[in-house]
């Protein structure tokens, strides 16, 4: 891991950005010239109307590139409309990255729906029942459903339907109320979407509730799923994880890989795709949420201490150890990227520090991690900047340059880091950019000692890459999106020309 401190980078980074203005033709994005920065450039920026973002996601359009934005609940002003909106959805096109265009800000449906925090979209032609002709999306509508558009002119996105409402939990544990939407995946192949929600009578907000969306205008309802112990009619002690629930489902392959308590009392959980979707053929029902049938699918749990959790497990296949060149043992290993959130405790550091875990799945039914990586809070003093400091989540998107060589995460105040896993015994941090505040970004608070502290913080929430390998950052605290490309040795590393 580099350990330059960070004025002296931004210095550097100041002096080639200055140097480069001075290029006729050259000019730099927004926010270039004051930002940290080392192996990464800046290339684009979009302030996305003041808006708390949450996910992007980008999708193929032929030679086009459209990027979908999730966002917090909130509300900001439309310029395009000149209408105060309710965060929704916004939608730019991402083909020049250089020079974002916002074609929409789409809010949520209904008054009651704030944010539309994940969204995944799917062509028609891979469908198994869809218009090869058209895009499908599906999206969070706030808390309360799940809704599917046409987005085949991304200008002028249709509501279709809504999929499915969200029901409430028997017990309110979470602080966003009773009912919940969160994290979830399309798989386009089988048009199963792996949606993450609450069904009625469960004791939890976040489970995972499975459709079949091979025809998105004819959803069908396949089960709800969670932990034992979660399921209606469950009695004995509410299980800690059960608090934040279902993060993230990640499915690939015949696996399906769970992490439950995004950053406290998390658990992965290991499924098999086909037992999940085909339930136990010896039940008399075989969704129904027993415990058996919400056991037998099951391949592997690993428990988490109180003060971990699992936002995401992401597998990453067939990586060949350098050090095991020469043993016996397999050389050629799975693996598993775990980030552990760091929630609101990360205020100005005031829980226990978070990190990204690399766990071994070689034997899937025995995961055990090997590794871990995390920023170091000196030499920039990333508690006392404020703001959440720590990991948050990695980029979802596989590239074949970056599968097995580099994953890229978001660190709240620390921004974007890249770091290589070429050896996952020994991950190291390769590049990083730390964008700058500008006049959008938002204030955080925190109590302590009796005393509140306020800042105005970058907090980098969420991160993915497309097919070009540009990287997509955007902010939790209304500074917009940053769009970052790899240079020097982490461009080298994922062989980007």
């Amino acid at each position: 891991m580099s350990n330059e401190p960070l004025m002296s980078r931004s210095s550097i980074w100041s002096y080639f950005v200055a140097v480069a203005l001075l290029i006729p033709g050259c000019d730099a994005p927004p926010g270039a010239a004051e930002a940290a920065a080392h192996n990464m450039r800046l290339v684009g920026f979009h302030d996305l109307q003041a808006r708390s973002a949450y996910q992007p996601v980008v999708h193929a359009y032929g030679d086009r590139r459209i990027l979908f934005v999730g966002q917090h609940a909130g509300e900001a002003m439309n310029p395009l409309t000149g209408v105060l909106e309710v965060n929704g959805m916004s939608i730019l096109d991402v083909t020049d990255p250089s020079n974002p265009v916002l074609l929409r800000h789409v809010p949520p449906t209904g008054d009651e729906a704030s944010g539309t925090q994940h969204v995944q979209v799917c062509d028609g032609s891979m469908l198994p029942n869809g218009d090869p002709d058209r895009v499908y999306l599906v999206r969070t509508n706030g808390l309360l459903s799940y809704e599917m558009f046409d987005v085949t002119d991304p200008a002028e996105p249709q509501f279709l339907l809504t999929i499915a409402t969200t029901g409430v939990s028997a017990r309110s544990e979470s602080s966003r109320g009773n009912r919940e939407t969160h994290k979830m995946q399309w798989e386009c192949e089988s048009g199963i979407g792996y949606l993450n929600g609450t069904p009625d009578g469960w004791r939890v907000t976040r489970l995972l509730q499975a459709f079949d969306l091979s025809d998105p205008e004819q959803p069908r309802h396949i089960r709800d799923f969670g932990l034992v112990g979660w399921q209606p009619g469950a009695e004995g002690p509410f299980p800690a994880a059960a608090v934040s629930g279902l993060h993230q489902p990640f499915v690939v392959g015949n696996r399906m890989y769970l992490g439950y308590g995004s950053g406290n009392d998390g658990t992965l959980q290991i499924l098999d795709r086909d037992k999940f979707l085909n339930g136990d053929p010896e039940a008399e029902d075989p969704f129904a949420p027993t415990p058996e049938n919400l056991l037998y699918p099951q391949i592997a749990r690993l428990d988490m201490p109180a003060y971990w959790g699992a936002h995401t497990a992401k597998p990453i296949y067939g990586i060949e150890i350098p050090d095991f060149v020469d043993d016996v043992e397999p050389r050629v290993r799975d693996f598993l990227l775990i980030p552990s959130e760091a929630g609101s405790g990360a205020l100005r550091c005031q829980g226990t520090p978070d990190v990204m875990f690399i766990v071994d799945i070689t034997q899937e039914d025995r995961p055990f991690p090997v590794s871990t990586y995390q920023v170091s809070e000196m030499p920039g003093d990333f508690c006392n900047r404020g703001g959440r400091f720590g990991p948050h989540s990695i980029n979802d998107a596989y590239h074949p340059g970056f599968d097995k060589a580099l994953v890229v995460l978001s660190y709240f105040n620390a921004g974007i880091r890249a770091v290589d896993i070429r050896n996952p015994f020994d991950p190291v941090e390769v590049g990083y950019f730390i964008p700058e505040v500008t006049e959008n970004t938002t204030e955080l608070c925190v109590e302590i000692n009796g005393s509140e502290i306020c800042d105005v913080v970058i907090q980098t929430n969420n991160v993915n890459i497309d097919d070009r390998g540009y990287i997509y950052a955007v902010d939790r605290s209304s500074t917009g999106l940053h769009i970052i490309e790899l240079t020097g040795e982490a461009r080298e590393i994922v062989g980007l020309n």
